[in-house]
């Protein structure tokens, strides 16, 4: 109904609706009238329905504000299916005293067919000026922070609906995202994909293997080289190697080429023979230097090296000592340039004995991963098997149109999933399965409510959203890793006011590297098609084909995986004709660059860049999700570069001109400790005094790579 006709509901007109036992839905314009005055429940009108007159029907009507739904009769909430029924002419109606309500023939909701999420040709992709590319899709827009029925979910969970604080719960109280925003990303029409869907016992299994990974990487350093595992390392293994992974795992590879790792290779090797911390004093200065010298001398000798690699090391070590020796009045810059100088001559000697045994690490975890992968896949497909469902499915004929993106499908139908357990801590909602337990707070709990509601389309009655969320959850702590702060870098995001900024100038809608979990539009690109399209994912960075947009990409500091990036991104921009834009994050890393920054400042789409100062601008932490609240957000280290890629009808339509440019930085200035995304401040300091920057380096050495080896 169009909204010209929408009357207030306290016009004094009175209100005629029909008797459910009579009524007859599917013919609304011959009921039987009866004569009654019905005040809406208080939970109705929290989740955004109002009672409002139909001139042209003259008869009352309900109205969503919320969803833009229109029903005849009183809407009955959890029972009415917005996609399948959108009119409502199969939900319940509300039985009067005495009255029978016999029901549907099949109450089962129906499922919804991929042609149905996709936008329509002729109504919803309307033309711009510019040729063949759509304009904005008309969507329901999923409000960020509204009431809404909770109480048959919560009876479904096992919880006590009676609970006002259950109630509340899916309300949250700090915002730091806004999922009202549509998307102006255009692809093309693509299936669902061959990708086995997420089950709590497989992904149980899955991150029992990766910690006896991660523990089989850690003996491994410690027996063959001496040394912990560089921090990070792993991770970034992870990253790197599913950037060329062809392999049937999500997470684990299993078919790469080469087999060892440049990423993993490099980072042992900078670590040996011992690892380099950040200097700040002349007594940790002299220490390191003593330590590196003796940890290369007692490599070169249990190691089968040449006479003249032994002879140059320990020459070269010797004069060290006698340095240390005689030198008393050295400073901190003497000694690290000391240790700059015995890095120099030693470094080639020791790489040359060392190579083998961390090619043979490498080697090993790789194959160690293999055999992992087909235990999990396995397990995977016995489960689909007890449920009589196929390994392969029949993909659907897709048209060669263009649509606005939307999130990924899986072909493969989901099994039954198992219960998993919910209760509340506080403001924490602790999931836990078979006794393992995750946790999130209950903001990020209700934004992931909200990404499966507007998402998801095989789950009407939220009775798999529990066992999904929590093989999400699971999916990124196992990827994060253990240790304290560890794997928050590489999920970091751009604080809130510059995601406002990024989509008022250049109008961005859409992160190329992102999660549910820290995300802040809805359509974003993440690591896993499966666990994340039920939360809005369109699937991973480098397998997403836009033809038109304004995107936003702060990939995980890899280099493999900025390389990759970059030439997608170069690709992307040359075989399309319409707007398109990518504004790249990444570290500005000159010591040596990396290439993925002088691609991109030598790339002919290079229309601007910005470099932000170290510790003068900050991030979102990658823990956000479990972090407290003084946690949020954490000063970069770095520099980092601000990089525009653009074609040329891209560029005009989003020129990044110098007063932009001028209203991007300022929007760093808003620090995200004393600017909540919803309004709310916290007491902090608005400077940041030596002690602090001494303790943001102690708190966000995670971010940083095997380039962070050099002491500072």
């Amino acid at each position: 109904m169009a909204n010209e006709n929408h009357g207030s509901p306290r016009e004094e007109t009175p209100l005629m609706i029909h008797s459910p036992g009579t009524s007859s839905q599917s013919q609304p314009t011959s009921p039987k009238p009866v004569r009654l005055v019905q005040d809406l429940p208080d939970e109705l009108i929290q989740a955004g329905w109002e009672k409002c007159w139909s001139k042209r029907e003259n008869r009352p009507y309900y109205f969503n504000r919320f969803t833009n739904q229109s029903l005849w009769e009183m809407p009955v909430l959890g029972q009415h299916d917005v996609i399948s029924d959108p009119l409502g002419l199969n939900a319940a109606p509300v039985p009067t005293e005495g009255a029978v309500v016999e029901p549907p023939m099949d109450s089962k909701p129906r499922k919804r067919r991929l042609s149905e999420e996709l936008p329509a040709s002729g109504n919803s992709l309307k033309k711009p000026r510019i040729d063949n590319v759509p304009g904005t899709p008309s969507v329901q827009a999923i409000p960020s922070s509204p009431s809404i029925p909770v109480t048959p979910i919560f009876k479904n969970w096992g919880l006590s609906p009676e609970d006002k604080q259950l109630a509340a719960f899916l309300r949250p109280t700090e915002v730091y995202w806004d999922l009202d925003i549509q998307t102006n990303a255009v692809i093309k029409q693509r299936g669902p994909l061959d990708v086995l869907p997420p089950h709590p016992d497989v992904e149980l299994l899955r991150s029992q293997l990766i910690l006896k990974l991660r523990q089989h990487y850690r003996e491994l350093c410690q027996q063959r080289e001496g040394i912990e595992p560089p921090r990070e390392s792993f991770n970034r293994w992870m990253l790197e190697r599913k950037v060329m992974d062809k392999g049937t795992d999500p997470l684990l590879p299993s078919n790469c080429q080469p087999i060892v790792s440049p990423s993993m290779f490099r980072e042992i090797m900078n670590d040996i023979p011992i690892r380099l911390s950040r200097i700040k004093y002349r007594e940790e200065a002299k220490r390191l230097l003593f330590k590196y010298a003796e940890a290369a001398k007692r490599l070169i000798e249990s190691r089968s090296a040449s006479p003249d690699s032994r002879k140059v090391v320990k020459w070269n070590v010797e004069d060290t000592f006698s340095w240390l020796r005689r030198d008393h009045l050295a400073t901190k810059e003497d000694y690290m340039d000391r240790l700059e100088h015995l890095r120099k001559q030693c470094g080639p000697h020791m790489t040359a004995v060392a190579k083998d045994s961390v090619e043979g690490i490498c080697s090993k975890i790789y194959h160690i991963s293999c055999e992992y992968v087909k235990r999990i896949r396995e397990k995977h497909l016995a489960i689909l098997k007890e449920n009589n469902i196929p390994e392969e499915v029949e993909t659907p004929e897709i048209q060669d149109r263009l649509v606005y993106c939307y999130p990924v499908r899986l072909s493969i139908p989901s099994p039954p999933t198992p219960t998993v357990e919910i209760h509340l801590e506080n403001n924490i909602a602790c999931l836990r399965y078979k006794g393992e337990m995750v946790k999130m707070s209950r903001n990020y709990f209700s934004k992931l409510w909200y990404l499966y509601r507007y998402s998801c389309i095989d789950d009407s009655g939220f009775e798999k959203f529990l066992p999904r969320v929590w093989c999400l959850l699971r999916r990124y702590q196992v990827m994060f890793g253990v240790g304290l702060y560890e794997g928050t870098g590489l999920q970091g995001a751009l604080p809130v006011h510059v995601f406002e900024t990024l989509h008022k100038l250049f109008g961005v809608s859409f992160e190329c590297f992102a999660s549910p979990l820290n995300c802040y539009f809805k359509q974003y690109c993440s690591a896993f098609s499966d666990t994340d399209g039920y939360f809005g994912s369109r699937g991973p960075c480098l397998d997403f084909y836009p033809v038109s947009g304004s995107f936003e990409a702060n990939p995980p500091f890899c280099e493999e995986l900025m390389d990759a990036m970059v030439t997608h991104f170069e690709t992307l921009l040359e075989n399309s004709k319409e707007p398109l834009s990518f504004i790249v994050f990444i570290p500005e890393w000159r010591d040596p660059p990396t290439p993925a920054l002088i691609q991109m400042e030598q790339s002919k789409f290079k229309r601007q860049q910005l470099v932000l100062p170290a510790f003068d601008h900050e991030y979102r932490s990658g823990s956000q999700h479990v972090c407290k609240k003084e946690e949020m957000y954490y000063k970069a280290v770095h520099n980092t570069a601000i990089l525009f890629l653009q074609n040329d009808p891209g560029f005009t339509k989003w020129q990044p001109t110098p007063e932009r440019l001028q209203e991007l930085t300022t929007a760093y200035k808003h620090s995200g400790r004393t600017h909540g995304a919803s309004g709310s401040t916290t007491p902090s300091s608005s400077g940041t005094t030596d002690k602090e920057k001494d303790k943001e380096q102690e708190t966000t050495q995670e971010e940083g790579s095997s380039r962070d080896v050099a002491p500072v």
